[in-house]
């Protein structure tokens, strides 16, 4: 497995060159480093680069390139460079954790790859000579589907944990058992939340198999660190309906499923693949045995259980807006479905969760993880999102027709006394008494003309 940079556009393929040869002029080299090696070991064409320069600190690096090309500095004391325009990072190698990095530019390529994460991440290639430096068998390990830490070192940065998570999961491959076990000795703790959700992004929107990943969080321990995702563990199903096993095998069907079906806009798979992960997070506590095993409530329990693990790891509003009451709703598409409900029904679950077409996507991926290959046939979700779209609220919820300024065309002096009015109004709306603003308006009047008739 002899990797080649085959970089696109060449617009890019020629900037990386003239990179390297401006840092050779001036006795450093720069190494193509990281992903960009390892998916050239694939096969894969490269849209991006890191560089890695020896022998150069950030500021020299700077110098050389700033006549030549727009240069962004980031990072901490700004050590990593970026060239503007162009998918190219230059850094120099560093000692320690990235937030408390000392950067070390007279490290051996070598020495340099002793303090990468995994032997597949470790692999540089010079793009002037075609000599490729492998001290770990990263292309061996490619091969072998392993991924495995280069040295003791890794545990300088416990994140590298959640980084086995998401690249097991993208590249299908098995952990060794070596850094199951190193792993099993860290813990998250002191790791800034940004960068643990940057982990969990990265196994929702790219991982292949999610439920590698998953598994692995099992293996060396790091579940505990998700107690969402632990208690799903011997959580039992009724078989009848769930012939894969507990809650948590049919969590990873559901994201292995859920991957097989993403639709390559990453926000829109974040929003979805996140609801699917925590959907059943309230089975464990609602599970009962009776006559047959149930879990009553257990979506509602979720809603609010799923808000809970969002906000360890992200403050983004839309997120928390948005994920859990697709978790709250996931059972009603079949629901909705089997009472054949009326509009009224489908236009209110439309206000509850935004957008119908996400809850589709979170059923569907609940009903293919009954089985490890899924179950294609879903009638309920297909009638649902037909409904939805007759009523233009498949991709938003109804738009209200009556708002404050109408009111204040009225007449009406704004003021709380609006809350009733506007809600009683879009009432009507959802429930299809009203389908136009001017009936809109008309009811809006009569709400008003009683008020102050009782009010005489």
């Amino acid at each position: 497995m002899t990797p080649s940079l085959n970089l696109e556009p060449a617009r890019l393929r020629d900037a990386c060159r003239r990179v390297c040869e401006l840092v050779r002029a001036e006795g450093g080299r720069a190494l193509a480093v990281g992903g960009c090696l390892r998916d050239a070991c694939l096969g894969r064409a490269g849209h991006d680069v890191d560089l890695e320069v020896f022998g150069l600190a950030p500021e020299g690096i700077a110098q050389i390139l700033s006549p030549h090309f727009a240069l962004d500095r980031v990072g901490r004391s700004f050590a990593v460079i970026k060239l503007r325009g162009l998918p190219i990072d230059l850094s120099v190698p560093h000692l320690g954790r990235p937030e408390a990095a000392t950067w070390a530019p007279d490290l051996t390529p070598e020495e340099a790859a002793s303090r990468r994460d995994f032997s597949i991440n470790a692999i540089a290639l010079d793009p002037l000579t075609g000599e490729v430096i492998d001290p770990f068998d990263g292309r061996g390990d490619l091969e072998r589907r392993i991924l495995r830490h280069c040295s003791e070192r890794f545990a300088e940065d416990p994140l590298r944990v959640l980084r086995a998570m998401q690249l097991a999961a993208r590249f299908e491959l098995d952990v060794a058992a070596e850094t199951v076990a190193l792993c099993r000795r860290l813990t998250p703790h002191g790791v800034a939340r940004e960068r643990i959700f940057g982990e969990w992004h990265k196994l929702i929107v790219r991982g292949v198999r999610p439920s590698l990943g998953l598994a692995f969080l099992r293996d060396c321990g790091w579940v505990t660190h998700t107690p969402e995702l632990e208690a799903l563990i011997d959580c039992p199903q009724d078989p009848g309906w769930h012939p894969e096993g507990d809650v948590w095998v049919h969590t990873l069907h559901c994201m292995d499923a859920f991957a097989r079906e993403r639709i390559g806009d990453d926000r829109e798979d974040l929003v979805v693949g996140l609801a699917v992960l925590c959907h059943d997070f309230g089975k464990p506590a609602t599970t009962k045995r009776e006559e047959r095993i149930t879990s009553r409530g257990h979506s509602q329990l979720g809603e609010s259980l799923s808000r809970t693990f969002l906000e360890r790891m992200t403050d983004e509003r839309d997120l928390l807006d948005a994920v859990p009451p697709l978790v709250g709703a996931h059972l009603a598409p079949v629901a909705l479905y089997e009472a054949r409900a009326g509009d009224a029904a489908v236009r209110r679950l439309a206000r509850r969760v935004g957008r119908i077409d996400r809850l589709m996507r979170v059923a569907r991926a609940d009903q293919m993880g009954r089985s490890p290959h899924g179950i294609a046939a879903f009638p309920a979700g297909d009638w649902l999102l037909e409904r939805a779209r007759a009523l233009d609220v498949a991709a938003r919820a109804p738009r209200p027709l009556v708002l404050g300024r109408h009111l204040i065309a009225l007449g009406l002096a704004p003021g709380p006394h609006f809350a009733p009015i506007l809600d009683a109004c879009y009432a009507a709306q959802l429930d299809g008494a009203i389908a136009t603003l001017e009936e809109g308006l008309a009811l809006a009047r009569q709400i008003v003309e009683r008020e102050r008739a009782g009010g005489d």
